[in-house]
C-alpha cells in the first residue's frame, strides 16, 4: 500500500493462504485501520510530542495496527495489542521504536478513544470530520462547502460503516436465488427494491454463495445502474471500460448481447473468468473507449473513472490517494471517453455514463459540458439522472445519466 497500490489488489493478492477465521481478523484489522487512519493518527498524536509526522513510516504503520485494535476491535485484549505492537516495532524500528510503541500504546490503551477526545461537531465541524470522522480535509472541506455541515457528516459516517455483501443473480429469479442458498445453508432477504440484489449474513463466505448460485457480488447502487440502462432481449450493448464486469454481466442476465471492452488486459482476464463461471458468451477485447472498437451499438454504457468518493466503505484506501486536483483531473478524461463513446452509438440508440462518486465535475458538470458539444444527445425522460447518495440503502453512492442521440 505504501507503494501506491489499492487495497483491495493487495489484499486480494497476499491473503488467500489464510484460515477463514484468520482471512476474516486480519481483514476486519487492515482496512479498519485505513477506514479509521484519521481517527486514529489523531489519538496517537495525542500522545507524541511531536505528532505522527515525527515517526518514520514503518514505525508510524504498526501504532496504527496496535492503536485499531486497542480502540477499535472489541476482540483482541489490550495487552496482547501492546505487546504484539511492541514486538513488531522492534523488528522494523529497533530497540528505541519498541520503547516509542509501548509507551504511545499503553498510554492509548488507558485513555480511550470516545469521540470526547476529538474537537466537537458544533464548535468546529470541519475539525471533528477530518478527525472523529477519518477523511482528508480537502474532501471534507470541499463536502461542507457543497452540502452542508449535516450533510456531510451524514456522507463521511457512511463512508466510515463496514460495507454489507449482496450479490445478485444472474438468469435466476430473486425467489429462486433465495432459495438455493438457503439450501446451500446461506440465508439472504431482499436487497433494496429495484436493485435485484440479495443481502447476505454479516461473515458470509462470497466464495460459497457465488458456488451455490449463477450470481455476481454486486452493490445495489452498481446495480441500479444496469437498471436504469433497461437493455431488452437481444439488444446489441457496448460495455466500454468494462471490467471487472459487473455491470455488463447484470445486462446480460437481462438478456442483452455484451460486447466488453477495456484497456486494461489483466482486469478483462478476471471479467473473462467470471463470465467462464456463469457460462456465459464471451465478447471481450482490450481497447480504449476514446476510440471503441466495434461498430454502433443500440446502448453504449461506460463506467468512467473517476475518483470514486461515493464508494469509501469498499475502498476506504481510496480517501488517503486522492488529492484536491483529482476531481478536475479525472473530469478531463471522462469528457475525452464521452466524446469516443458517443460515436459507438447507432442513430436513435441510448447512451449511459455512470460513476461511483460524489463530486460534481465528474458528474452533472461532465453531462452539461457533454450535452453542450453533442446537440444531437439529450437527457431520456423525467428519469435519466440516476443519484444514489451512499449510505441511502445502507449501500455505496452512484451517478449515471441516461441519454438518447437523435435519429
Amino acid at each position: 500500500m505504501d507503494r501506491g497500490r489499492r487495497l483491495d489488489l493487495v489484499w486480494e493478492s497476499a491473503a488467500p493462504d489464510l484460515s477463514p477465521v484468520n482471512r476474516a481478523w486480519v481483514h476486519e484489522l487492515l482496512f479498519g485501520v485505513f477506514r479509521l487512519r484519521g481517527r486514529i493518527d489523531h489519538l496517537l498524536g495525542l500522545h507524541l510530542h511531536r505528532g505522527v509526522g515525527s515517526l518514520p513510516l514503518p514505525l508510524l504503520q504498526v501504532l496504527r495496527l496496535g492503536a485499531y485494535q486497542l480502540v477499535g476491535m472489541g476482540s483482541v485484549p489490550d495487552y496482547a495489542a501492546v505487546s504484539q505492537s511492541v514486538s513488531q516495532a522492534r523488528d522494523d524500528a529497533g530497540a528505541k521504536g519498541a520503547g516509542v510503541a509501548n509507551a504511545v500504546l499503553r498510554a492509548l490503551g488507558q485513555a480511550g478513544g470516545d469521540v470526547d477526545r476529538f474537537p466537537s461537531f458544533e464548535r468546529d465541524p470541519v475539525e471533528h470530520l477530518v478527525t472523529w470522522g477519518s477523511h482528508p480535509r480537502w474532501l471534507v472541506e470541499r463536502w461542507v462547502e457543497r452540502f452542508g455541515a449535516a450533510a456531510a457528516g451524514a456522507v463521511v459516517e457512511a463512508g466510515n460503516r463496514v460495507p454489507h455483501l449482496f450479490l445478485r443473480p444472474i438468469g435466476v429469479p430473486l425467489t429462486h436465488a433465495a432459495d438455493q442458498l438457503a439450501a446451500a445453508g446461506i440465508p439472504s432477504e431482499d436487497g433494496p427494491p429495484g436493485t435485484a440484489t440479495l443481502r447476505l449474513p454479516p461473515g458470509t463466505d462470497p466464495v460459497a454463495a457465488l458456488g451455490a448460485v449463477p450470481s455476481i457480488i454486486q452493490d445495489p447502487a452498481a446495480s441500479s445502474v444496469a437498471e436504469l440502462v433497461g437493455a431488452s432481449q437481444g439488444d446489441r450493448v457496448l460495455d466500454l471500460c468494462a471490467a471487472p464486469g459487473g455491470k455488463g454481466i447484470a445486462l446480460m442476465g437481462l438478456g442483452a448481447r455484451v460486447f466488453a471492452t477495456d484497456p486494461s488486459r489483466t482486469r478483462l482476464l478476471r471479467m473473462r473468468q467470471a463470465l467462464h463461471r456463469l457460462g456465459l458468451p464471451v465478447r471481450i477485447a482490450v481497447g480504449r473507449a476514446e476510440a471503441p472498437p466495434f461498430a454502433p451499438a443500440d446502448v453504449v454504457l461506460v463506467d468512467v473513472p473517476c475518483t470514486g468518493t461515493a464508494t469509501l466503505a469498499r475502498h476506504p484506501d481510496t480517501r488517503w490517494r486522492l488529492g484536491p486536483d483529482a476531481p478536475a483531473h479525472l473530469a478531463s478524461i471522462q469528457a475525452q471517453i464521452l466524446a469516443g463513446a458517443a460515436s459507438a452509438v447507432r442513430p436513435g440508440g441510448l447512451l449511459v455514463y455512470a460513476t461511483c462518486t460524489l463530486e460534481a465535475e465528474e458528474n452533472e458538470g461532465a453531462i452539461q459540458a457533454f450535452l453542450g458539444h453533442h446537440p444531437d444527445f439529450a437527457p431520456e425522460g423525467e428519469t435519466a439522472i440516476l443519484q444514489v447518495f451512499p449510505g441511502t440503502m445502507s449501500t455505496d453512492g452512484a451517478f449515471a445519466a441516461r441519454l438518447r442521440r437523435a435519429r
